[in-house]
């Protein structure tokens, strides 16, 4: 709750300082090491991804990871099958820390590449994947909120594949806001791209460093009921068992992956 609002109002996106958000301290609670949630929802976009390649072979143009933060895996899912893949991200903090991670990225994410490697269209890029991440990144500034509106020639900027993982829910209180940020990362992928996202389920907020951040109370009805607007064939999976999790405030994880609808 922002200053002088009032009991029970909600804390908007634009209340918050993101720059405040600290990356190094977002790893140490949450990517030092490879826990089983974050294991699980790599194989199930892995074989999403790697499925979806085999049935339309060739790679595609681009790709969209949307708030990014400082978590490269779900890059990491993109990589063996994109040109150029944009870590789009509101927080200079992370972009910032995005751009170092470019040239040679921390050994502490070598356990989640070996994951993906476990299928064919990852294991082609080897052990070391360091080299293609560099040459095909591009972290950008930018806000969740303003994709897919139209652009300085009058049209919206469209990836032909996404990732959005603990970004919609984990931005704002706001129920409307959540809502429209999934639809803005949606409105985003051109017709029939594969896309995957992730939720935290009913989260009631989290700290990085010392300062708090909002999140959005939601459940798997609200996030199936939501995608199924654009994506006929989603099928949300729950992630996580009580007592397993990474962190208090949540009930576990929503995996969602699909296709954009034509």
């Amino acid at each position: 709750m922002t200053p002088g609002s009032p009991a029970g109002a909600d804390k908007l996106n634009a209340d918050v300082d993101w720059d405040n958000f600290d990356p190094q301290a977002y790893i140490r609670n949450n990517y030092l090491v490879l826990h089983p949630d974050d294991e699980e929802i790599l194989s199930a976009v892995r074989d999403h991804f790697g499925d979806h390649f085999r049935r339309n072979p060739g790679p595609v143009a681009t790709g969209i990871d949307v708030g990014a933060g400082p978590n490269l895996y779900p890059a990491f899912t993109m990589l063996p099958w994109c040109d150029e893949i944009t870590l789009y991200e509101w927080s200079a903090a992370n972009v910032a820390h995005l751009e170092g991670q470019r040239a040679s990225f921390d050994p502490d994410w070598d356990p989640f590449w070996d994951v993906l490697r476990k299928e064919d269209g990852y294991a082609r890029l080897g052990a070391d994947p360091r080299a293609r991440f560099g040459q095909t990144v591009r972290p950008r500034h930018g806000n969740l909120y303003d994709l897919g509106e139209p652009g300085p020639n009058g049209e919206a900027e469209r990836w032909a594949m996404g990732t959005m993982f603990f970004v919609a829910e984990s931005i704002t209180t706001s129920l409307d806001e959540f809502r429209r940020g999934v639809s803005c990362f949606m409105n985003a992928l051109e017709p029939g791209a594969p896309f995957a996202a992730a939720f935290m389920e009913h989260s009631l907020g989290y700290q990085v460093g010392v300062h708090d951040f909002p999140a959005s109370d939601v459940g798997e009805q609200e996030v199936r009921n939501l995608l199924k607007q654009y994506a006929g064939d989603v099928d949300p999976i729950h992630i996580g068992k009580p007592g397993g999790l990474v962190r208090e405030g949540y009930t576990g994880m929503i995996l969602a992956c699909g296709h954009r609808n034509d």
